[in-house]
C-alpha cells in the first residue's frame, strides 16, 4: 500500500512537471547560424520562423518592411531569398554579408542551407552545398573568403539582422 502511494505521488510530480520540461529551449536554435556567437544574438531571430506558428512565407507577407529590406539587400523577392533557410534570422544575416562583403547571395545560401546553387550562379566548386551538408554563415563566409575574419563578419551580420527583425516588429 505505501509503494503504490509512493508510486502515485512519483507519477503525479512527474507529470505535472511535463509541461515546464516540453518549455525548454532545445540546442542549436540557430540551427548552425554561427557556432561562435552568444545565445542572446541567437534568440530574436531564431524565433522569428515559428513567430506565432506561423512560416517565414507568411510572416514575410505580413512584414513588409522586413521583406522589402531582404529585397533590396538579395536583389531577389523576400520570399525566393528566404526559402530553405531553417529560420528567418539566417536569411537576413546572410543577405548582409552578401551586401557587407560583396559575397553572392546564392553562394552563401547554397552553404548555409545544403542546397545546390540557383541556376545561373557562379559558386566555386568546393563552395557549394550541393553535397547536402549545412553550414554555419561564419564557415560560408570562410569558404567563399579564407581572407575575411568571418567570426567577426558574422557577428556584425546578425547585430544587423536583429536590428531589422526588431525594427519592422515595432
Amino acid at each position: 500500500m505505501r509503494f503504490t502511494s509512493i508510486f502515485v505521488l512519483a507519477l503525479a510530480v512527474a507529470v505535472s512537471c511535463s509541461p515546464a520540461l516540453a518549455q525548454h529551449g532545445h540546442p542549436g536554435g540557430m540551427g548552425g547560424a554561427d557556432a561562435g556567437m552568444g545565445h542572446g544574438a541567437a534568440a530574436s531571430t531564431s524565433n522569428m520562423s515559428a513567430s506565432r506558428g506561423q512560416t517565414m512565407d507568411q510572416i514575410l507577407t505580413r512584414n513588409t518592411q522586413l521583406a522589402d529590406k531582404i529585397q533590396t539587400l538579395t536583389g531577389m523577392s523576400a520570399q525566393q531569398a528566404c526559402t530553405e533557410f531553417k529560420n528567418l534570422g539566417q536569411c537576413v544575416a546572410a543577405a548582409h554579408v552578401s551586401k557587407n562583403l560583396g559575397i553572392s547571395f546564392a553562394c552563401l545560401k547554397s552553404n548555409m542551407t545544403g542546397q545546390a546553387p540557383a541556376q545561373g550562379s557562379d559558386c566555386p566548386a568546393r563552395a557549394s552545398g550541393i553535397s547536402g551538408k549545412t553550414m554555419s554563415l561564419g564557415k560560408a563566409i570562410q569558404t567563399l573568403n579564407p581572407n575575411l575574419n568571418s567570426s567577426v563578419e558574422a557577428k556584425k551580420a546578425q547585430k544587423q539582422a536583429d536590428q531589422d527583425i526588431h525594427q519592422s516588429n515595432s
